[in-house]
């Protein structure tokens, strides 16, 4: 289950209605340890422990753009009352060793902008990956449909 932050409400509805810009123009996907548990507090990519880089991982994560090709779903649900929006399919593989290159695995996948500075990222929303995630040189670890809701609340 993804979870949206605060901070990550707060772009989004500023980015809409006040076009504000998002740094770095698009965002970022990370994959974070599970030394720290996101929560809707969570604001910058230093509040998260980033997966080790190497093997396959580079700082910051996957570049996402802000398209139709990245974002390929974009879907209105009357009968819920919601709209929802989906990643497109992410895929890391484990090149020259273990990804991780060291230390823990993969817990939860985080989506934030794109500043240049890759501390003042700001968390967008993130998804539970539900266990540690460690893969071997030639495996990979996929994120398919990677889905943001925004829900109607009563």
């Amino acid at each position: 289950m993804p979870g949206v932050t605060n901070r990550g409400k707060y772009n989004i509805l500023g980015t809409y209605f006040r076009n504000a810009s998002i740094p770095g123009g698009g965002f970022a996907l990370f994959l974070a340890t599970s030394a720290q548990t996101p929560t809707p507090d969570t604001n910058l990519k230093t509040d998260l422990t980033e997966i080790a880089t190497g093997n396959g991982y580079s700082a910051g994560g996957q570049d996402i753009n802000r398209d139709t090709v990245d974002f390929d779903v974009l879907t209105e649900d009357d009968v819920n009352d919601r709209a929802l929006t989906q990643l497109k399919d992410i895929v890391f593989t484990a090149s020259g060793g273990t990804l991780p290159a060291s230390g823990s695995g993969a817990r939860w996948a985080v989506l934030t902008d794109r500043n240049a500075t890759l501390n003042n990222r700001e968390i967008i929303t993130y998804w539970n990956l539900v266990s540690d995630r460690i893969v071997s040189d030639g495996q990979s670890i996929s994120l398919l449909n990677c889905e943001i809701r925004g829900n109607e609340v009563p």
